[in-house]
């Protein structure tokens, strides 16, 4: 928690010196003016009882007005302070914190529940981090003002002084232990509220709406969502019924100290040991030291809370990389050679079987490679090692002799392109949608256009009502266009597959294509103009095809057949097929499947 502090504190001056240095001096002045504001009236009380002159008098309540006048300013400029500052905590928190989530040059976090439920927290810690600072600066104001008020109830009686501090102690101790118990209730309970936003997301989605009321799904789904809400709220309020427990217990505590101590000074009046001010000073002073002792103990417990909370943010942005990156990365060369698997292993986690289990491949340079098998032979596991989303925990993948674990994988990534089969719909422009395969080409219209045309979507970009600048969505509007609710446009998904395609081309020329089942979905005619398609883009470049359509890879060079995570089988279409092995019982069962569908239709 110090560490949490100190990073919030730091934060805070850093973005705004001015701001949190003024924050400071005027809770500082917020402090001292009570203090100064119970002695004058002691002063002035004294004096209107022991008949003082006129003019101390007067410069008496003159400064009490002062006081009065302090304390019914302060309080709206420091919030106009705080509230300054706070926007400029948030906005540098929330710069940091995204920042941090791309340094993970891998994938590995981001299929990790239990950093999900850290990343979301920490992103509800980004407004508590603005009131740690305002926490420190307010226990410290708490802090000067009691001790002030401590010393003046000295003044009249240490023994009642010590009565209520030491009322104090238990209720420090019960609240920093409830700010404990619900920092660990909100991480507890993390998992039940990520699972009722993707209930609740999934029935406000507009990719889901047509399932769910096709399979009348809906109420499945909202019980679903109002469970893991109502298993949330039964924490929350077993934790404030350990609240309101212990707090009225400290509050009727302090209720009978304050008695008591009005009592007392009403017998010391009684018997003329004190006068009318040192009264009005005694009452003051035992308010203001149970108020100012009740307002320490919970800033202490809420800023407690905020700091653990705090504690997630810290985290995510001082995790160390996923993958290791060399200090001192080597140079990538050009893909003249080819890329080589070797003795490679890997699996998702110690928990989860092994996916590849000893693979050895040679993509050769210029060639048109495809994998086939099926569903987990490990595809996909493949193409995310080969983009080092993920390092092998055995074996190593070389790009032209090189290890790409000793490349800087953005150096890597700049030499490939492809399209996977959970390609991105992006709710933005058509021109992002297609720009951001090289975003630093965003302005270049001519390319965009280019790459549409050569993906077969330029003629449906081109025509939509804004053209190119027309939002792919129904989600938001733009800013030109937000008076007009028929702006947004929604596309088919062949065409979402080949903006995708536009997007992958897009990028130019570059060593590797990777294309992850590019026409799944299309009909037979839109599939073979696809695939039509990424052969003019794959032409001359080496390519890794992957698919589950053995139609599509019967013109490879190689076919490489993955199962139980290694190589079955590998060679040409025609090779394989005498081989008479597992791709040629396949290839014939789906080459059947078509006959027998063409047969029908005809």
């Amino acid at each position: 928690m110090i560490t949490s502090a100190r990073t919030a504190v730091g934060i805070a001056f850093r973005t705004a010196p001015g701001l949190t240095g003024g924050y400071a001096l005027i809770m500082l002045i917020e402090a001292v003016v009570p203090i100064a504001a119970t002695w004058l009236t002691k002063l002035l009380v004294d004096g209107l009882t022991g008949q003082g002159s006129a003019a101390s008098l007067t410069s008496l309540a003159i400064g009490l007005a002062a006081t009065g006048l302090a304390l019914a300013v302060l309080p709206h400029v420091s919030l106009f302070l705080g509230s300054q500052m706070g926007r400029a905590f948030t906005t540098r928190t929330t710069d940091q914190l995204f920042t941090a989530t791309l340094r993970f040059a891998g994938l590995r976090r981001f299929e990790d529940p239990a950093f999900h439920d850290r990343l979301r927290l920490a992103q509800q810690s980004l407004s508590m981090g603005q009131g740690i600072v305002t926490g420190i600066l307010g226990t410290a104001r708490s802090a000067v003002t009691l001790i002030g008020m401590i010393g003046s109830l000295a003044v009249i009686s240490p023994v009642l002084t010590g009565v209520v501090l030491a009322a104090g102690a238990p209720a420090l101790v019960a609240q920093l232990r409830l700010s404990h118990r619900r920092a660990s209730m909100m991480w507890d309970i993390g998992p039940a509220e990520r699972r009722q936003i993707f209930f609740g997301e999934l029935l406000a989605s507009v990719e889901a709406a047509k399932e769910i009321r096709l399979f009348n799904a809906g109420r499945f789904l909202h019980t679903r969502m109002m469970t893991e809400l109502r298993s949330a709220n039964a924490a929350h309020r077993r934790m404030d019924l350990k609240e309101l427990s212990a707090e009225g217990a400290l509050s009727l505590m302090g209720a009978v100290v304050a008695g008591g101590g009005l009592i007392w000074a009403v017998v010391g009046a009684g018997s003329g040991a004190m006068t009318v001010g040192d009264i009005s000073l005694l009452i003051a002073a035992i308010a203001a030291v149970q108020g100012g002792l009740s307002g320490l103990i919970a800033g202490i417990a809420g800023l407690h809370q905020n700091l653990l909370m705090f504690d997630h943010y810290v985290a995510v942005t001082r995790a160390g990389p996923d993958l290791p990156i060399p200090a001192e990365p080597s140079p990538m060369p050009r893909l003249q050679h080819g890329i080589r698997f070797s003795d490679v292993w890997f699996r998702y986690s110690d928990d989860h079987p092994w996916i590849l289990r000893g693979l050895n491949l040679f993509v050769p340079a210029g060639a048109d490679v495809a994998v086939v098998g099926l569903n987990g032979a490990g595809k996909s596991t493949l193409v995310k090692l080969l983009c080092r989303f993920y390092d092998p925990q055995h074996g190593s993948i070389s790009w032209d002799g090189v290890d790409i674990r000793d490349v800087h994988p953005d150096e890597l990534r700049h030499r490939i392109t492809g399209v996977f089969q959970d390609h991105m719909q992006y709710d933005m422009s058509a021109r992002d949608n297609v720009a951001i395969g090289f975003t630093a080409a965003r302005d270049d219209l001519g390319r965009i256009r280019r790459a549409a045309d050569q993906a077969g979507i330029e003629g449906v970009l081109s025509g939509l009502p804004q053209g190119y600048d027309t939002l792919l969505t129904r989600m938001f509007l733009s800013e030109e266009d937000k008076t007009d609710p028929s702006t947004g446009v929604v596309l088919s998904g062949g065409q979402w597959q080949r903006t995708a395609l536009a997007r992958s081309m897009f990028r130019g020329h570059r060593d590797l294509v990777i294309l992850d089942e590019p026409s799944a979905g299309l009909d037979p005619e839109a599939e073979a103009d696809m695939h039509a398609r990424t052969r003019g883009q794959r032409d001359g470049r080496t390519s890794l095809l992957i698919s589950h359509r053995l139609n599509t890879v019967r013109d490879a060079d190689l076919i490489i057949v993955l199962s139980g995570g290694v190589i079955a089988e590998a060679g040409t279409h025609g090779q394989l097929m005498a081989l008479d092995g597992g791709y040629a019982r396949l290839f014939r069962m789906q080459a059947t499947g078509y006959q027998d569908h063409a047969a029908a239709a005809s």
